[in-house]
């Protein structure tokens, strides 16, 4: 069992290298570009639609279908035939103009979180000295499941395009095996290693 303790400077570098790893997966290799559409304001003048409806922040899915209190049948089939008719789809409305840096600075300590506990659940599993793609297999299929399991089914469920899922989930691949390789790395010798190399030759 290694300690976390041992382990604080390969967490860091390793969550520094995957915020970077980030940045470029966004900001310059091309896959993520047409993740997104946008709706042009000439053309369905959403923007003002959404200005006068007046919501507040939150998510919202529509049609509006809540179940959540008690309805007449009338009430129930009209929302059934709403439902039926469509469109469908989510919103999300902001509390304010978004703030980069907040995100960002989210962003990595989201990273820093699933660092820990990769490190963590690695350092329980696998003892010091440990050959280094022991390691990076443990500390690579931890890092998976929290970089690209975890909102999966959310994804699904809030109707995030195909796409959009599996250029994120190659993020997550991505992400994974920069932590697994950078942990393994600076895995923590032996301890017998560590005190062949401390005591003067001759001393037992």
């Amino acid at each position: 069992m290694v300690p976390l303790t041992d382990l604080i400077l390969a967490i860091l570098i390793a969550s520094v290298a995957v915020f970077f790893a980030s940045s470029m997966m966004w900001m310059v290799l091309p896959h993520h570009r047409k993740d997104f559409k946008f709706l042009e304001e000439k053309e369905s003048g959403y923007i003002d639609a959404i200005k006068n409806l007046d919501i507040k922040p939150g998510l919202y899915m529509y049609p509006g279908c809540d179940h959540s209190k008690s309805q007449s049948d009338e009430r129930k089939n009209a929302i059934k035939e709403r439902w039926d008719a469509g469109p469908w789809g989510v919103l999300t409305v902001y509390p304010g103009k978004p703030n980069f840096g907040m995100n960002l600075l989210k962003t990595f300590l989201t990273f820093l979180v699933i660092t820990i506990f990769v490190a963590y659940i690695t350092g329980i599993g696998v003892a010091p000295g440990a050959d280094y793609m022991h390691v990076f297999r443990i500390a690579g299929t931890t890092a998976i499941l929290g970089h690209c399991m975890g909102g999966l089914c959310g994804s699904f469920f809030m109707g995030k395009p195909t796409r959009f899922i599996i250029t994120d989930f190659i993020d997550g691949i991505v992400y994974a095996l920069v932590t697994a390789g950078i942990i393994a790395s600076m895995w923590p010798a032996a301890q017998s290693a560590l005190d062949g190399m401390l005591l003067p030759p001759g001393v037992n």
